[in-house]
């Protein structure tokens, strides 16, 4: 059976940026000079002062080794684990930058987001204030709920390196881990006033403005993420979602389909995979299911924990009537996004059919609950709206009230 307490999720700041850590980043052990002098490696030494010297080297090296020992488990994303070596190598190595702001990535990573700040003031008033440190900040403070703080933060970060596309996809996604939608499209259109081109970025703000439900918008973006991206990952999976908006489900099943064929099997690409399967009305039994299932694992086998996949795998294990692995996967999406209509109607129908009906009218009072608080956000928001979009999935029955 499927755990239902998901690992620490992760942004794609702290994966992307730690696998491309510079080497100099890194503080490297180095034999010579920690090494303590001649007249003190010898055993009953009468020098107290060599012995100190002496045991300061050696304290000196330890504390190399825990930092380099914390820097591959924050690679590895073992956050929870890579914390006690860095705090045990802070201020006795040569490189205290690295150590710190590992330990930043890792608190962030945990969601310990007050702590992470706490570390990243600490960074700028030693003098490092580069656009790394405040693209950390930026998604602490939106982690936290400080929002002009995390908007001030990005705007620092994009005054020094406004063609840094990665810089505004980071921080995208730490507004829309939070559920800010409104925030993450603030802050991708200061990306997109720097980088007007930009296929991603364009396909960010594709899907902030479906969350936001302002579809016609979102379908124009989709449209030039796909045509500004052609023959990429990003351009496939644009030109996907733009058909899933428009309700051509084959036109979004070409697409997908089309870049899987050319080697292209990235987890957002699969994903959209799997839901545009799910949304063409497959049933149990049907080869189609079985497509989708691969794809959403495979999925998940390389993003751990994202929602997406998690609720659309979810609904296929429903489908496919294995309730319990079902129930595993919406739980696990639930504790990632708890505010999502989507996993209370799945939910709600598959403890309907294992017949745990108190759990099932739980869920079901969950997902009114948060349909009437889109209903009102929709209601007092400007624009042309739509309530279609972004609560059960699309052709998905909502079980009535056991």
């Amino acid at each position: 059976m499927r755990s239902n307490t998901p690992t620490p999720s992760v942004t794609r700041f702290a994966i992307v940026l730690l696998l491309g850590f510079r080497p100099s980043t890194v503080a490297q052990v180095s034999s010579g000079r920690l090494q303590p002098p001649n007249d003190v490696q010898q055993s009953g030494s009468s020098h107290p002062e060599a012995a100190a010297a002496a045991q300061d080297g050696e304290e000196d090296q330890r504390a190399e080794e825990e930092l380099q020992k914390g820097t591959a488990l924050t690679r590895k994303g073992d956050f929870t684990a890579a914390i006690p070596h860095l705090l045990a190598s802070r201020g006795k190595v040569s490189n205290p930058y690295a150590a710190r702001f590992n330990l930043a990535i890792c608190y962030l990573g945990i969601h310990e987001f007050t702590r992470a700040i706490h570390v990243l003031n600490d960074l700028q008033h030693a003098g490092h204030e580069g656009a790394d440190v405040e693209n950390l900040l930026a998604q602490a403070y939106i982690g936290n709920g400080d929002r002009s703080d995390a908007l001030a933060a990005l705007e620092n970060a994009a005054a020094l390196t406004p063609k840094d596309e990665k810089l505004y996809l980071f921080v995208t996604d730490a507004c829309t881990e939070r559920q800010d939608f409104e925030l993450g499209l603030s802050i991708v259109n200061i990306g997109l006033h720097n980088l007007p081109n930009s296929a991603r970025l364009h396909y960010e703000r594709g899907i902030l403005l479906s969350e936001l439900d302002q579809l016609d918008q979102a379908k124009a973006d989709f449209a030039r993420a796909s045509a500004l991206g052609k023959g990429s990952e990003i351009g496939y999976v644009s030109g996907a979602r733009q058909a899933l908006l428009d309700g051509n489900i084959p036109e979004a099943l070409r697409f997908a389909r089309e870049a899987v064929h050319h080697g292209l099997r990235g987890p957002v690409l699969l994903t959209t995979l799997g839901e545009a399967l799910l949304r063409s009305g497959v049933a149990a039994g049907e080869p189609e299911l079985s497509e989708a299932k691969a794809a959403l694992e495979r999925a998940l086998e390389q993003r751990p924990n994202d929602p997406a996949a998690e609720i659309a795998l979810g609904q296929v294990c429903l489908i496919a009537g294995n309730l319990e692995e079902a129930i595993g996967h919406l739980q696990s999406a639930r504790q990632i996004m708890p505010d999502q209509p989507s996993i209370y109607a799945a939910l709600a129908k598959a403890y309907q059919r294992k017949g745990d009906v108190e759990k099932a009218q739980q869920a079901l009072a969950t997902l009114e609950k948060l349909n009437l608080a889109r209903a009102e956000q929709i209601r007092s928001a400007p624009g042309d709206r739509k309530t279609s979009y972004g609560g059960a999935t699309a052709g998905e029955e909502v079980p009535p009230n056991p």
